[in-house]
């Protein structure tokens, strides 16, 4: 299984939506565009919001922050809840689907399964496995790789070859137990990013998000949908 690579995901939340109703996650909540981070915009969000997804891209600028941002929490030893459900990334371009695991994995007491859904089953089954053993039971999990292959091909652009280098990259914020934390799969852990409620928790989230849009000013290429109740 070595070396597997995935078509990208697009950041499309008709995309996203069809891609967990297929795996049996009902419509109850549903993923929508985030058109701008200002007051007014962030207000037409529909509430309440359990998780938000950024895509953005990996540049020269990221990647030295990210490094240091990790030696950094390694020397004061990270700060992370027993209970949040995080795996790491081993498949190339997976990250589009992980974000979305990560989404559902730590809100799973809010949202409705259906009985036989192939994602409850893959959480439930990898839960109590470390951050790289959940990546390896990925790798082996057809029915997410399948779904997550026609989900690929779904979006309005066309997807990309498997040989082409993508440089954008998926990442996940949740609130868990009052706290907000980062989760990207590149990284060896979560990124605590302080307290949240769930009134704020898409204020805090896209406070970060600008964050990432002000370490590469020039960029565009910055997406961010809400997980928000339907």
């Amino acid at each position: 299984m070595e070396g597997q690579r995935w078509l990208p995901l697009e950041a499309n939340p008709d995309v996203m939506n069809q891609f967990l109703r297929q795996l049996g996650l009902q419509p109850s909540w549903q993923f929508g565009d985030v058109y701008g981070l200002d007051p007014e915009l962030l207000s037409l969000v529909p509430r309440p919001v359990c998780a938000v997804l950024l895509l953005f891209p990996v540049t020269d600028k990221y990647e030295s922050f990210r490094l240091e941002e990790e030696a950094k929490i390694k020397a004061q030893g990270p700060q992370v809840r027993p209970d949040v459900y995080f795996m790491r990334q081993t498949i190339g371009n997976a990250c589009g689907t992980i974000g979305l695991i990560h989404a559902v994995a730590n809100n799973q007491a809010r949202l409705d399964f259906e009985p036989d859904s192939a994602l409850k089953k893959f959480l439930m089954q990898s839960s109590s496995l470390s951050p790289e053993d959940k990546a390896s039971f990925l790798e082996k999990d057809e029915s997410i790789r399948v779904t997550h292959e026609s989900s690929a091909q779904e979006g309005q652009t066309e997807a990309p070859s498997l040989d082409e280098k993508v440089d954008l990259h998926f990442i996940a914020f949740v609130n868990v137990g009052g706290s907000l934390y980062e989760l990207d799969g590149r990284k060896p852990f979560p990124i605590a990013h302080g307290k949240t409620t769930e009134d704020t928790f898409l204020e805090d989230a896209t406070e970060v998000c600008r964050r990432f849009m002000a370490r590469d000013p020039d960029e565009l290429r910055f997406t961010v949908v809400a997980l928000s109740k339907a």
